[in-house]
């Protein structure tokens, strides 16, 4: 004989209890000319109603079971089931959950004609949200498109409670997807994709839990701007960074500028400083093998030549004046 269930005590079954004795305290509110004698009537009548299932349905487990007997060993072929090590059986037995919960994994038994099972896989499933259009808070059109891992964590409730909690899980993704976008700057969905995925993956999880879903983990894919909106960018971030070169540009030729201050201090201080460096620019022109070098004159030979001429302008000019 199958175990009966107490609605009092399986959690299921307490929900449809407490919906039952709300509907009938809103219906006896509705009806306020209804006296107690007729509410005991109506409770007296329900529990008679019920006594009656019970009694039909321990008549047709039993008749299952003399089928089970009877059609033996043919019989165990069809009520010895397997499920494997990522998946659960949850059994209704007559329209009702059977106690003990979802079964598995392994080998379970079932009676024919009165039990129905369904698989459910605990395994983690991956979703591609498909790219969303989104209007941000600063009035910007963006495409986002996101990856949600969700798995099941409860059996029971994800087939008892939804009727298909993979298709619900899909649709609330998109749902907050959009939502969440739609309350954020475009510069908060570029810079700060982490904080909105932990946000998002927080509200998805908060919402599947009635039906026995685990959000693991969201991850933003993508972020679409206009093609328009895109060139505006590109030619900001141009132009910012032309400003930030010539700024660095600028900076240096003062550094430079300082540098070659103190270096002429330094040579002027020190003439042999001067004919060093000449030395230095030969041997750098001489070591890269190049096919015309320039060979700059020094100085001194020519200050040596100007004084001459001067010498000789000057004696010439004596003599003609004598």
């Amino acid at each position: 004989m199958a175990p009966t269930i107490n609605p009092a005590t399986h959690p299921i079954k307490m929900l449809q209890f407490n919906t039952n004795n709300n509907s009938r305290a809103s219906s006896t509110q509705q009806r306020p000319d209804t006296t107690a004698s007729g509410s005991s009537m109506y409770t007296q009548a329900e529990d008679e109603s019920n006594g009656e299932a019970s009694t039909c349905g321990r008549i047709l487990i039993f008749l299952s079971w003399v089928l089970v007997v009877l059609t033996m060993p043919f019989s165990l072929l069809v009520c010895f089931k397997v499920v494997q090590e990522y998946e659960r059986a949850v059994i209704f037995r007559l329209g009702r959950l059977v106690q003990g919960g979802a079964k598995g994994p392994g080998i379970f038994f079932i009676l024919p004609c009165i039990d129905a099972y369904g698989r459910v896989d605990l395994r983690t499933r991956t979703y591609d949200v498909p790219p969303q259009e989104v209007l941000t808070k600063d009035s910007v059109t963006v495409s986002v498109d996101a990856v949600v891992y969700y798995r099941v964590s409860n059996a029971t409730v994800s087939i008892a409670n939804v009727e298909n909690a993979h298709h619900s899980t899909r649709l609330l993704a998109q749902t907050t997807l959009r939502n969440t976008m739609g309350t954020r700057h475009l510069h908060e969905i570029l810079s700060e994709r982490m904080t909105i995925s932990g946000s998002m993956q927080l509200s998805l999880d908060e919402a599947t839990e009635a039906w026995g879903i685990k959000v693991e983990r969201v991850e933003i894919k993508d972020v679409r701007l206009p093609v328009q909106l895109q060139r505006a960018m590109a030619a900001e971030a141009e132009a910012a960074r032309e400003a930030r070169a010539k700024v660095i540009a600028a900076e240096g030729e003062q550094k430079a500028s300082r540098a070659l201050r103190e270096a002429s201090e330094v040579i002027g201080d020190s003439p042999a400083a001067l004919q060093l460096r000449y030395l230095q620019t030969l041997n750098t022109i001489s070591a890269e093998k190049n096919s015309t070098i320039v060979f700059p004159l020094p100085i001194d030979i020519l200050t040596y030549f100007m004084k001459s001429k001067e010498c000789y302008e000057a004696s010439h000019s004596k003599s003609s004046a004598k």
